[in-house]
């Protein structure tokens, strides 16, 4: 392992590649076929308990999401019941050839407080919603063909987060049957103390695990494959473990001219873990990991000794309409919308993610920053996770570094998100050393971090040099001022500009509000609460000081709850958000609940990508204000932008010297505008018809967009990202829903309603709109557009064919398609 040195002004870690995720063979997906209940049972837990009317459902499974939406719950959480008592069984029976193994049951995450009962005994509980845990169940089972019960409580309440948290088993389980040796769960520890394109030097870590009653002589050997699945490598050793307990293999491998793991090209390799016994295979388990160097400067980042900024952007784990429930296929679209917006970093808020988010960022080439908490000792809300952090907090940092350690997608890990304790002199930096000291001692490879919000107060308390990088939310005028007084932190942007703003939504004339009485956010990129500012901003000041690492905007995506600037005031303890009911989402995502980008998408695009782009606004349908000023923007990462409306030019801008006035006003900053290089404007007087605009490059026109007076609405047009999924009962087709015109331009105001049938290979399992003020079910077969526009999830059945969906509005032209399930 590479040792960590740092000194005053000059900062260095060297780390590389890691395992990703182990698969688990043997083992079986424990996620068909469970029982659901959703209310107090004193017997719910007792075998012979009489179940038969419980709803069936398969896992993971969210029962808040489906609602209804209501004001007797808090906006804070979407307005929806994340809090009460929900029971889960499950009965199975267990071979006679699987006694005398061990059996564990994994559960990758379940909201929260889980107590875990097998045959009426209870195996065990785990407080805290966001982490893995498994039991091992051997001694409480039938192995003679008779039913077996496993019965899972679960107690969410209310005020336990400031966002929304779901509420059920919302993350797979798995039922693993393992010979008494066997690899222990996360068992293995993949680095690469050298990782560059002539050579890798692959170290791996095994914790084997000896259930029998004997000393064992037990044979490690590894087998390592290339991303081709070509053998590039072995490993073995003999390792002698006694009876009860549990041993360490330490080996390593040179594999020549390896595929490095990197932003574009995330080359993953597998690592086939073989115990024999008495040459008798025990367990063979499988990793997959990357081969890559991160460094740390107080400067800067080095991916693969490239400087890498971070284009990066805060992630809630919600998928909107679809709740808390992890699908693989919802975290893949989000990620590939938050790539083509040029992100190429997530912050995990607030809150370890789930191991499926971090598969897919490996395979996608994106660095995470694993979060551990938002909350230590000190309340947020009565019912956080305040009450559970003294007994479990070191232990689930631990199990967060354990499982999620070997992801060569994973370049820091955080202890903490804006905690209270940041003003405790006394105790908060003893606390922040403890929690960096298990992050050290448990993978000396990577990173601690801290998202710190209030200043100086955690600088001057000793806090912030806990960590080996500082995370600073929302103070980009400080960034200066911190280099100046602590020379030796390196810093970025762990949360910035927390901007807000509706789809499709544009308020004149532009003024700087709080609220706006439609419960909507003018989408012309301006509007904040109090602390919050528009990314004009924070590119600014990133520009300005350069050694600053680069920023986690606050929120890639919209998520449940928290419909600031609406209905509530951030971290108040006992605090209901329900005052501007029904607003019950975020407005802070530059992507829509549905996944639908805002115009704030393409600023950060055009900061952010390469390949010539541009975005223009509003849309152009201002009837009754013929003649006035429209204020139209332009983002593009063009040299030039030239405007034209019905074909005559309005002229030609430069980017950064043509600036464009902006509204500002956030704590600790006095200007109240800001003459911003990143946008190009005019005022054009109104008159119905093309909108366009053009972008050059060397004087070359390279891009350009188009924006069309839309008529009376007319048809519904339908579009489906794949239009072929897996018929694997959890794949999914995301179905976009256009409101045009004869001529096929999007009407941008209208609200039809639209009404969706689905027959064939599948079902409709979720609608939305990225109305952040509605209370229209998730679950309805029909939803109003929004903006002119809507959303349908079609969800495969389990056996191939075809999924045929209809979708009807009144007086409209309706729409048909279809989608191969396979």
């Amino acid at each position: 392992m590479t040792a960590f040195k740092r000194v005053l002004f000059a900062f260095t870690i060297i780390l590389s590649g890691f395992s990703v995720w182990a698969q688990y063979e043997p083992g079986e997906n424990f996620d068909k076929d469970w029982l659901f209940y959703n209310d107090e049972n004193p017997n719910g837990q007792q075998p012979e308990l009489d179940d038969s009317k419980w709803r069936q459902v398969n896992l993971p499974h969210d029962w808040a999401i489906e609602g209804p939406f209501s004001s007797e719950y808090n906006a804070r959480y979407g307005g929806l019941p994340i809090h009460g008592t929900g029971w889960y069984r499950k009965h199975f029976t267990m071979p006679a050839t699987a006694k005398g193994k061990v059996v564990r049951l994994e559960f990758e995450g379940a909201m929260y407080n889980a107590h875990v009962w097998v045959n009426g005994n209870l195996v065990g509980n785990r407080p805290y919603g966001y982490i893995g845990f498994e039991f091992d169940i051997s001694e409480y089972l039938k192995y003679d063909g008779s039913d077996n019960v496993v019965a899972v409580r679960l107690t969410p309440q209310d005020l336990s987060s400031r966002w929304y948290p779901g509420a059920g088993i919302y993350r797979s389980v798995w039922l693993k049957i393992d010979n008494p040796v066997y690899v222990d769960q996360w068992g293995t520890y993949i680095t690469t103390p050298t990782a560059t394109p002539e050579k890798a030097t692959v170290q791996i870590e095994t914790n084997v695990v000896n259930k029998s009653a004997d000393n064992q002589q037990i044979t490690v050997t590894h087998e390592y494959l290339d991303p081709s699945g070509t053998k590039v490598g072995s490993a073995k050793e003999d390792l002698e473990i006694p009876a009860g307990q549990t041993g360490t293999s330490a080996l390593y491998t040179i594999i020549e001219s390896p595929k490095l793991w990197d932003l574009d090209a995330p080359h993953l390799y597998t690592a086939v873990t073989t115990l024999t016994v008495d040459g008798q295979v025990t367990d063979t388990y499988r990793s997959t990991f990357g081969i890559r160097s991160i460094r740390y400067t107080r400067d800067a980042f080095y991916l693969n000794e490239k400087q890498v900024r971070f284009n990066g952007v805060c992630l809630h784990h919600d998928n909107g309409a679809l709740g808390a429930a992890v699908y693989r296929r919802a975290d893949e679209r989000k990620l590939q919308i938050m790539k083509e917006m040029g992100v190429n970093a997530i912050r995990t808020s607030h809150n370890p993610p789930s191991r499926t988010f971090l598969e897919l960022c490996d395979e996608l080439g994106l660095l995470v920053q694993d979060e551990a908490f938002d909350v230590w000792k000190m309340e947020k809300v009565p019912n956080g996770y305040n009450l559970f952090f003294e007994e479990w907090g070191e232990l689930d940092l631990k199990d967060m570094i354990v499982r999620d350690r070997n992801h060569p997608s994973i370049v820091m890990w955080s202890i903490g998100n804006e905690i209270i304790e940041q003003r405790d002199k006394k105790n908060g930096w003893t606390v922040a050393k403890k929690l960096h000291d298990v992050c050290r001692a448990t993978d000396p490879t990577r990173p601690t971090s801290v998202g710190l919000n209030y200043y100086p107060a955690p600088y001057d308390n000793n806090m912030a040099q806990q960590v080996d990088v500082v995370g600073m939310n929302y103070k980009p005028s400080r960034y200066s001022e911190v280099r100046s007084n602590y020379p030796g932190l390196p810093i970025y942007g762990s949360e910035t500009s927390s901007c807000t703003s509706s789809r499709g939504v544009y308020h004149l004339p532009i003024e700087k509000y709080k609220t706006h009485p439609s419960l909507q956010v003018t989408s012309y990129d301006l509007i904040g609460p109090g602390w919050a500012y528009p990314p004009d901003i924070e590119f600014h000041f990133q520009e300005k000081n350069p050694y600053v690492m680069g920023e986690f905007i606050w929120t890639g995506f919209d998520y449940l709850g928290e419909p600031t600037p609406y209905g509530g005031r951030d971290n108040s303890t006992n605090g209901y958000w329900n005052d501007d009911w029904p607003a019950r989402s975020s407005y802070f995502g530059a992507v829509d609940l549905c996944g639908f980008p805002k115009d704030r998408f393409y600023l950060y695009q055009s900061q952010w990508t390469e390949k010539p782009m541009i975005h223009l606004l509003p849309h152009w349908n201002w009837a009754g204000m013929e003649g006035e000023n429209i204020p139209v923007y332009a983002y593009t990462n063009c040299d030039e932008a030239e405007l034209f409306l019905n074909g005559k030019s309005l002229g030609r801008k430069v980017k950064g010297v043509d600036k464009t006035t902006i509204l500002i006003d956030f704590f600790r900053y006095e200007p109240k505008t800001f003459e911003s290089p990143y946008r190009l404007s005019w005022e054009v007087p109104y008159e119905a018809g093309e909108l366009k605009v053009v972008g050059y490059k060397d004087g070359r026109q390279v891009s350009e967009k188009v924006i069309r007076t839309a008529g009376k609405p007319a048809k519904v047009r339908l579009s489906v990202d794949r239009n072929r999924i897996a018929a694997d009962g959890r794949d999914l087709a995301y179905v976009t829903v256009r409101i045009e015109d004869k001529d096929g331009n999007l009407c941008p105001n209208a609200d039809n309603l639209v009404t969706f049938d689905v027959r064939g290979a599948g079902k409709l399992i979720a609608v939305d709109n990225g109305n952040a003020a509605t209370l229209e079910s998730f679950q309805d077969t029909k939803r109003k557009a929004f903006s002119g526009m809507a959303l349908a999830i079609l969800n495969s059945g389990e056996k191939a064919g075809t999924i045929t969906l209809t979708a009807k509005s009144k007086g409209l032209k309706g729409a048909k398609i279809q989608v191969q399930t396979e």
